[in-house]
């Protein structure tokens, strides 16, 4: 029999001598990091700092300006592209006289008024197509018809307007997947059920729900907020309020996990099955993603992310205990030394 030292493998063949090595832990931080952010998300506020209009640097019509934005969320000289197939905009003073803009035409916003008599909304903005072609329109109607040119902007309102069709889609090509596959093969892997070796497919899920908790509270509670974000939009996660700054980082977690799945996913399964897990996964997230919008608004959402997070890191916990060290002969994962179990070599 080989002599070897401590924390080596006796391999029954002593053909070669190989070491056992523990599995690193990267992922055990993750509990303290959500108490962390928990925690700073209730101390911390939530809203975007008003800029100092009394500074005697500011000529009157940039405060004039800081202070629309600040309060309507949007100034002078916003732009904005028309949504709708066609908007009418009133040439104030001037009676029955009316422009029209219609979808993909992009205005800039000229000027404000103020009329206390209107009924439906006293707030009027001036909008500019060009030289000849402007007008004036309702802020309310202004909001229903118009977007951003910010890209950020534009993605925001094409996710907000269509993800219910989205869903749709890929749940019914998933289960149509699922359908043709288990009656052939009688077997599928997903999360949750017969899941593949990793926790990264769930911490994606968990993430995504998370996502979705944040920005149904920003929605809920502080709208105004969210409102600004969405018309100076930003991906960075700092110089915004801590709750955008959460969301923003969670978003970014979101794509680096995402990264991580695919490399476990296509080192671990077929491609082919790793297509069609793939599409379990993407099923699972947008239910994540409606389930907990729909909860949060109803205030219970919390209390199904915190199961979850509790969810998560069990199966963290067991994840880390069943594979502490990779047999030192084929390097799979082995909850503990002894005979390897996928190739029968002898781990001391």
């Amino acid at each position: 029999m080989c002599n070897m030292k401590k924390e080596e493998v006796n391999i029954s063949s002593c053909k070669r001598d190989t070491t056992v090595r523990r599995v690193p832990r990267p992922l055990c931080f993750i509990p303290y990091t959500l108490y962390f952010i928990f925690t700073v998300f209730i101390l911390t506020s939530c809203h975007y700092p008003r800029p100092d209009l009394e500074n005697g640097k500011l000529g009157a019509k940039t405060r004039d300006s800081l202070a629309y934005l600040y309060e309507r969320h949007y100034t002078w000289n916003t732009n904005l592209e028309v949504q709708d197939d066609s908007v009418t905009i009133a040439c104030l003073p001037v009676k029955d006289c009316y422009n029209t803009l219609y979808k993909g035409d992009r205005v800039v916003v000229a000027e404000f008024a103020i009329h206390p008599a209107d009924s439906v909304d006293s707030v009027w903005v001036k909008l500019a197509h060009s030289q000849e072609v402007q007008g004036w329109l309702r802020e309310k109607d202004m909001m229903r018809a118009f977007v951003p040119t910010d890209s950020i902007s534009q993605a925001i309102y094409l996710f907000s307007d269509t993800h219910a069709s989205y869903f749709i889609v890929i749940f019914a090509l998933f289960v149509a997947v699922w359908l043709f596959r288990a009656f052939r093969r009688r077997q599928l892997q997903m999360v949750c059920f017969n899941d593949i070796d990793s926790v990264y497919p769930l911490l994606l899920c968990l993430l995504l729900a998370f996502s979705a908790t944040v920005y149904e509270s920003m929605q809920v509670f502080v709208p105004e907020t969210w409102q600004h974000f969405y018309f100076n939009p930003t991906l960075s996660p700092f110089k915004v309020p801590f709750v955008l700054s959460v969301f923003l980082m969670s978003l970014w977690l979101f794509v680096i996990v995402l990264l991580a799945v695919l490399d476990d996913l296509f080192r671990l399964l077929s491609p082919a099955a790793a297509v069609f897990y793939l599409l379990g996964l993407a099923s699972c997230c947008i239910f994540c993603y409606f389930f907990f919008i729909l909860t949060t608004q109803i205030y219970i959402g919390y209390l199904f992310i915190a199961v979850f997070v509790w969810v998560f890191l069990r199966k963290l916990r067991s994840s880390l205990a069943a594979s502490r060290y990779r047999c030192g002969n084929c390097g799979q994962k082995i909850g503990a030394k002894g005979i390897c179990p996928h190739c029968g070599a002898i781990n001391e």
